[in-house]
């Protein structure tokens, strides 16, 4: 699916879009990845600020997502487990970023060679306009390649 299709679709996915979550960047490579979550009245908590769990969904998929995009249909690719920590209230716009690069994919291949299950932990911060972070977000992801690609017959992602 071209990016672009799927920024579209992401931002139009009901979680999202009732929530002011939108996805304003997806790299064609799905390497790169850019999530704002916008202040609205339904997503403020008691005090006023970002609901933690809408700080929590904006990061939601998009690790899992990104690794399944580039290692192909190849591998198992699941979210395992998450965890967020709360730095300091979130307002007004935040922001979050996703990046894969060379060395991480090949970790991910080379870790899951034999067929063998491998968990990686990824993190990244959420951001204010300020560049202050307001919560640093964990995702731990489950990778496994398929049976049949095991033993040399993997197909590049």
């Amino acid at each position: 699916m071209k990016a672009s299709v799927f920024r579209h679709g992401m931002n139009l996915w009901p979680p999202f879009l009732f929530t002011g979550i939108h996805v304003t960047e997806v790299s064609p490579d799905y390497r790169h990845v850019r999530v704002e979550l916008r202040m609205r009245p339904w997503n403020r908590n008691y005090v006023g600020t970002h609901f933690g769990g809408s700080l929590f969904a904006m990061t939601d998929p998009f690790w899992m997502l990104t690794v399944m995009h580039n290692l192909g249909r190849d591998y198992y690719v699941w979210d395992r487990a998450g965890e967020i920590e709360f730095l300091k209230p979130g307002r007004g716009t935040v922001r979050a970023e996703f990046h894969l690069d060379d060395a991480l994919l090949d970790q991910l291949r080379a870790a899951t060679a034999g067929g063998e299950k491998y968990l990686h932990w990824f993190s990244n911060d959420i951001l204010n306009a300020q560049g202050e972070v307001v919560a640093r977000v964990r995702k731990q992801v489950y990778l496994r390649l398929k049976p049949d690609a095991r033993n040399g017959g993997a197909r590049k992602g």
